[in-house]
């Protein structure tokens, strides 16, 4: 069997150990990093920009149990921010000239965003290669983590489920400069047919389209006017709140990669 073959049948074996409706465990972030590696597209660790320059930006695809439930956190950004304001997005931003490295970028932004410190946060890995901005001058690199409910949690066994993240806590402790709510969305909603809208990535890569419109309606947020459909992320058809754009592209890539589109 060839090495691609071999790579396939390994992944296929693991994605069947990815459940949507049990917490994550240790055992589970394993089998995730696992694919993660066996599916990687990205440069090699070495390649990744030293100095990650003003041409660079990165975003943390936040895994995370809430009331149980296995997700992934999104957070609608702030209508008085000059970019992208009111839409979906996982927490990230553009590189500073001082940030040792892109992923680093990632972990300092969540910080900034969420309030959740980097030590609460396990790197799983990559889905890349990182996609260009829409401008043209910008590489957004994508990586995947596990984020803790505390610093510290000891566990008894591999099987065991990490502790659930306070969502209320989470709220109040995002910015509110940058961010108007955090939501989950579980990976039982994130494959759900009624969720998704099939829809082209720059006109060209089919890809998921995700309504998270009733998550965000039990806050105190208004959601956002409808805006134009070019956009990078965008609020996706009118009349509802939508993860689409590249952070939906994200979205879709990541539920190829470990097997979760074919488990609805």
């Amino acid at each position: 069997m060839s090495l691609p073959l071999l790579r396939a049948s390994h992944s296929l074996a693991l994605h069947a150990s990815i459940p949507l409706n049990k917490p994550l465990t240790p055992a589970t972030l394993n089998i995730i990093e696992r694919i993660l590696k066996l599916n990687q597209t990205n440069l090699p660790e070495e390649q990744l920009p030293n100095g990650a320059g003003r041409s660079n930006a990165a975003v943390l695809i936040p895994f995370c149990n809430v009331n149980e439930k296995p997700g992934i956190l999104l957070e609608l950004r702030a209508e008085s921010l000059r970019s992208h304001s009111g839409e979906v997005s996982f927490p990230g931003g553009r590189a500073d000239d001082t940030d040792p490295s892109i992923q680093y970028t990632a972990l300092r932004e969540t910080q900034e965003e969420l309030g959740i410190h980097p030590g609460r946060i396990d790197v799983l890995g990559s889905i890349g290669p990182p996609e260009v901005n829409l401008r043209g001058d910008m590489h957004v690199w994508p990586f995947v983590g596990f984020v803790h409910a505390a610093s510290t949690t000891q566990l008894k066994s591999n099987e065991e489920p990490f502790p659930s993240l306070d969502m209320t806590e989470l709220r109040k402790q995002a910015s509110s400069l940058e961010v108007a709510t955090v939501f989950h969305l579980s990976l039982a909603e994130l494959v759900s047919p009624s969720r998704q809208r099939w829809s082209l990535y720059r006109e060209e890569q089919p890809y998921y389209a995700f309504d998270v419109t009733d998550l965000v309606r039990h806050t105190d947020v208004v959601l956002p006017t409808i805006k134009s459909d070019v956009d990078e992320m965008g609020p996706g058809t009118v009349g509802r709140l939508e993860v689409w754009g590249l952070t939906g592209w994200y979205l879709t890539m990541l539920m190829r990669i470990l097997g979760l589109a074919t488990q609805q």
